[in-house]
C-alpha cells in the first residue's frame, strides 16, 4: 500500500507578488493644472498692462535711443551709442545729476529729521493729537501739480501770502523772486517737496512706532534709562526697517521728480532747478530730439534700477529675510 504525498507542484508554487509600476495609481495633476489656470487667469490683465505700459516703453525708449530721431516717421539715422556719450559730456545732465544729489542730501539731513521727529511728538497723549495728524498727512493728498499752482499764488510777487508775510519782516522782494533768483531756486523747490511729502513719511514712521511693543520702552525706563536712550537704543533700532524703506522712496522719488519742478520753475532759471525728467522732457516734446530724450530716459530707468538692487542687497538685506516664505515643503 503506497501512501500518495501531496503537495504543490514546481509550477504552481507560490512566489512573491512583484510590483507593477503601470498598475501602480499615478497622482491626478488636474487639481493643479486648474489651480495654475486659475492663478493665470485673474493675473493674465495686470500682466498685459505691465507689459504695455512698462516693459514695451522701456524696449521702446532703448531702441530708439540708439538712433538720432525727431519722433516722426521711422527711426532710421543709426547713431550707436553716441546719444549716451553726449548725455555724459552735457553740463546740462551733469547739472541735473548734482541738483539731485543735492535734492538727496537735503531730504536725508532735514526732511527724514523732521518727519520722525513729528511722529514720535504724535505718538505722545496730546490733546487733539488725531486733527494734528490729519492736518500734517493732509498736503500729502494733494496731487504735485496742485501743490505747485498753490505755492506758485503763494509766492506770487504781488499779492502773494508768502510775500505778503515775508514783507512784515522787510524781505517782501525775496518772496516775488524765491522762484527767480538761480541761488534760491533749488532750495524753494525742496521746500515744497518737503511740505508735500513730510507728512507721508510721519505717517510711516508713525506706524512703525506704535508697532514697538510698549513693555520695551517701559522695561528700559524701569531700568532707568533716560528719554533720549530709550530712543536711541529702542526705538531708533527697532525703526531701522522703517527709516530705510522710508529713505528707499525719497531718493527714489527724487531721481524721478518732474510734475512739480515743471509747473513751479519749468527748469529755469537757467537750468537752475531741472531735473532729469526735465531734461528728457525739454529734449523729447520741445526740441523734437526724441533719440537723445530716450538716451536719458534709459539713464534714470539704469540709475534707479541699480540704486534699487544695491540697496536692497546691501541694505534692506537683513530686513527680507525674515519676508521670505516657503511653499511646499514636505518632511
Amino acid at each position: 500500500m503506497t501512501r500518495s504525498v501531496t503537495g504543490p507542484r514546481p509550477d504552481t508554487a507560490a512566489t512573491p507578488a512583484r510590483s507593477n509600476p503601470a498598475a501602480a495609481p499615478r497622482p491626478d495633476r488636474r487639481p493643479g493644472l486648474r489651480r495654475l489656470g486659475t492663478i493665470l487667469f485673474f493675473l493674465a490683465p495686470a500682466l498685459v498692462l505691465f507689459l504695455l505700459l512698462v516693459i514695451v516703453p522701456i524696449l521702446v525708449a532703448g531702441y530708439t535711443s540708439l538712433f538720432k530721431w525727431n519722433g516722426f516717421n521711422l527711426p532710421e539715422d543709426f547713431v550707436g551709442l553716441d546719444n549716451f556719450s553726449r548725455a555724459l559730456g552735457d553740463p546740462i545732465f551733469q547739472g541735473d545729476l548734482r541738483r539731485a544729489l543735492v535734492l538727496i542730501v537735503l531730504s536725508v539731513v532735514i526732511q527724514l529729521p523732521v518727519s520722525l521727529a513729528l511722529a514720535l511728538l504724535l505718538n505722545q497723549p496730546l490733546r487733539g493729537r488725531a486733527v494734528y495728524r490729519l492736518v500734517f498727512f493732509a498736503p500729502y493728498v494733494l496731487s504735485e501739480v496742485t501743490t505747485a499752482v498753490l505755492f506758485t499764488l503763494v509766492f506770487s510777487p504781488s499779492r502773494g501770502l508768502g510775500s505778503t508775510v515775508l514783507g512784515w519782516f522787510g524781505a517782501a522782494e525775496l518772496g516775488g523772486s524765491i522762484f527767480a533768483d538761480p541761488g534760491t531756486v533749488l532750495y524753494a523747490v525742496f521746500f515744497v517737496i518737503s511740505w508735500k511729502y513730510f507728512g507721508f513719511h510721519m505717517i510711516l514712521y508713525l506706524a512703525g512706532r506704535q508697532g514697538i511693543p510698549r513693555e520695551l520702552t517701559e522695561a528700559a525706563t524701569t531700568d532707568g534709562a533716560s528719554g533720549w536712550q530709550v530712543f536711541r537704543h529702542v526705538t531708533l533700532p527697532l525703526l531701522g526697517p522703517t527709516i530705510r524703506i522710508s529713505l528707499f522712496l525719497s531718493i527714489i522719488g527724487t531721481i524721478q521728480l518732474f510734475d512739480m519742478v515743471w509747473v513751479l520753475t519749468g527748469g529755469g532759471p537757467t537750468h537752475a532747478s531741472e531735473t532729469l525728467a526735465v531734461t528728457m522732457f525739454q529734449y523729447g516734446f520741445r526740441r523734437f530730439e526724441v533719440g537723445y530724450a530716450s538716451a536719458i530716459s534709459i539713464v534714470m530707468f539704469l540709475l534707479s534700477l541699480v540704486f534699487a538692487l544695491l540697496y536692497q542687497r546691501f541694505v534692506l538685506r537683513r530686513d527680507l529675510e525674515g519676508a521670505l516664505t516657503t511653499r511646499g515643503v514636505q518632511r
